[in-house]
């Protein structure tokens, strides 16, 4: 039992960085393209559907489906057993513990909504994404403002993942090299925030 969850464990981390991080950046790298304005960014939407339907379902249940529900489910799993405590130790670690289990949630919460809606109901009905649907969507505060937090989650969620993911795979040994990359991927977090908050507040302009 002891070995089986130390496996379950590590695909479970592996999950995160491999199908459904690079997910995260290939969607953060096509919703960036509307910085050169909508042009651009229809481009990259109809490249990705151009991709015929009977090749992309297939991918989409194999490489971001499942190992999306696997990820998500068993990281509820493990945030049931979690036990935070930044207030009692105030390191910069537990406290990136905590918020790595609150993002958790509201990814969890923002996807249901983003699949449901965007793919399911708009796309699914035969509606083509664009950047003048979107503009559309965005215009609502409370939408843009819950995107907005909702990826930033996804990035910080992703990033403080991969600080993780080295110590606990043996790519970081020792407090220094941790150090190092935890304060790495902290600055590659804030940068891509600060990205993402520009291009969606091109949806406003």
């Amino acid at each position: 039992m002891i070995h089986t969850t130390f496996y379950i464990r590590r695909l479970h981390s592996l999950c995160g960085i491999v199908p459904v991080g690079l997910f995260l950046l290939e969607h953060i790298l096509t919703n960036s393209m509307v910085l050169g304005g909508p042009a651009p960014f229809n481009a990259a939407v109809e490249r990705l559907a151009a991709i015929p339907h009977e090749i992309m379902l297939p991918m989409e249940i194999c490489f971001i489906l499942v190992p999306f529900l696997f990820h998500g489910l068993y990281g509820i799993y493990i945030l049931m057993q979690a036990k935070n405590n930044p207030r009692s130790y105030g390191f910069a670690r537990n406290w990136n513990f905590y918020f790595q289990r609150i993002t958790a949630i509201l990814i969890f919460l923002f996807l249901i909504w983003h699949v449901v809606y965007l793919r399911i109901m708009v796309k699914g009905g035969g509606t083509p994404i664009s950047y003048e649907l979107l503009q559309a969507y965005f215009s609502n505060p409370v939408v843009w403002a819950a995107y907005t937090i909702g990826m930033i989650a996804a990035i910080f969620h992703f990033f403080n993942g991969l600080t993780t993911f080295t110590m606990t795979w043996g790519i970081a040994k020792g407090p220094r090299i941790q150090t190092f990359f935890s304060r790495l991927f902290m600055l590659v977090f804030v940068v891509l925030s600060l990205l993402t908050i520009a291009f969606m507040s091109m949806y406003w302009f």
